[in-house]
């Protein structure tokens, strides 16, 4: 049986244009869409800027994350504030998980081996692949909170590219 998490899927960027306050609902509303479809999940305790004051919770929240991980598992040498697994079935870790997403240098999110959702450079790349159920829902949710009604684009934005894209070319 197959559910509507395992549908073909269209890859979708964020626009270019948007307010800031309009970023950031589309990071988390994108997240909250695809979360019954992630199976695995990481986020980057890195930004370009310095991290708003109300993230900040969940800022310390990644820093215990990444420091529970470190003890033992990651290489001495590695950097334990990259690639920060994240369990989205718990809640408090989905929460930093949506915190972070519009300010970090990186998260990404995947299911069956393929990317589905990837931000970036400290919320000026986004990019999903979503089934058009989720494409649906999500446009419905970010239309009730007053985003414009196309805050998605399907073609990507010149001079911008990120890292993950090219390996997702290589994956799929």
């Amino acid at each position: 049986m197959t559910s509507a998490a395992d549908g073909p899927r269209r890859e979708l960027f964020l626009r270019d244009g948007l307010e800031a306050a309009d970023v950031v609902r589309a990071h988390r509303e994108a997240l909250r869409v695809l979360r019954e479809s992630i199976e695995s999940a990481q986020v980057d305790a890195y930004s370009d800027i310095a991290w708003p004051r109300e993230v900040a919770p969940a800022y310390e929240q990644v820093l215990s994350m990444a420091a529970e991980v470190a003890q033992g598992v990651r290489p001495a040498k590695g950097d334990p504030g990259i690639g920060i697994d994240v369990d989205v079935r718990d809640d408090t870790q989905f929460d930093v998980l949506l915190a972070l997403a519009p300010y970090t240098i990186h998260a990404e999110a995947w299911r069956q081996s393929r990317e589905i959702f990837s931000a970036g450079d400290t919320g000026t790349a986004l990019w999903i692949a979503v089934t058009s159920e989720q494409e649906a829902r999500l446009m419905s949710r970010l239309h009730a909170l007053g985003v414009p009604q196309a805050p998605f684009t399907t073609e990507p934005r010149r001079g911008r590219s990120l890292f993950a894209r090219s390996t997702r070319r290589q994956i799929a």
